[in-house]
């Protein structure tokens, strides 16, 4: 049992990075205009006006709360004076409220998927895969969350979770203190990581290609035929 704690604990993590980085610069070196979600905004428009945002800032939010929960200690909360039951009662709340948001997202767009003949005709093989990962992703993290986001919870996974992640970053994983993590926490842990294997090969890596850039272009200067009259607008997409 500790060959295997320590294969999944402190081998599986960095194999996963390997994986995900090693994938990312293929997909971009073989396959980069297939950086994309092949988006099907002209097959149908109104489900996805409500999903999209609601999945993408759902998700942006979940993530913003792994990277408090699993990266800040709970020693710097105390020097804080953030209380157990506030931080708890905020655990619960926001990442309850994202991850249900996340979920309900996801779900439309998969019955969105399912229900419009010409995106259900689209649909990849990659797509059948990384969906139902996906979403059980979330649902584990949801079980979780519910689970231990209470002050009176016997377990914490700050004490857990949260010290093994920290420790891959110092090359030095404390196997023991993900295996002793409720079943749950294992769970969504080993999802996670088959996600991030999954990422490079799916259209799940048009992530990486996000516009950030288009925030700080100037403005484009151009002319009106009829005119000649010089105008200022926005950056073309």
């Amino acid at each position: 049992m500790k060959h295997l704690h320590t294969a999944l604990w402190g081998v599986l993590p960095y194999l996963t990075l390997v994986v995900l980085v090693a994938g990312t610069a293929w997909r971009y070196h073989y396959d980069r205009f297939g950086f994309t979600t092949r988006s099907s905004q002209l097959h149908e428009s109104r489900l996805l006006r409500v999903a999209g945002p609601l999945f993408h800032y759902g998700l942006l939010f979940v993530i913003a709360g792994h990277v408090a929960g699993l990266l800040v200690p709970e020693s710097l909360t105390d020097r804080l004076h953030v209380g157990e039951r506030v931080y708890h009662a905020n655990a619960l709340i926001a990442g309850g409220t994202a991850g249900l948001a996340t979920l309900a997202g996801l779900a439309l767009l998969l019955y969105r998927r399912v229900r419009t003949p010409a995106i259900r005709a689209a649909t990849s093989r990659s797509d059948r895969v990384v969906y139902p990962v996906l979403a059980t992703v979330v649902l584990a993290g949801l079980t979780a969350t519910a689970s231990g986001a209470t002050a009176g919870s016997a377990y914490d996974y700050r004490l857990g979770v949260s010290v093994w992640f920290r420790s891959l970053f110092a090359l030095d994983p404390d196997v023991t203190a993900m295996a002793g993590a409720p079943l749950v926490y294992r769970l969504h842990a080993l999802l996670a990581m088959a996600l991030f294997a999954l990422w490079p090969f799916t259209r799940l890596v048009h992530a990486f290609t996000v516009p950030l850039g288009y925030l700080v272009r100037p403005y484009v200067v151009y002319r009106h035929r009829g005119r000649g009259e010089v105008r200022a607008g926005r950056p073309v997409r």
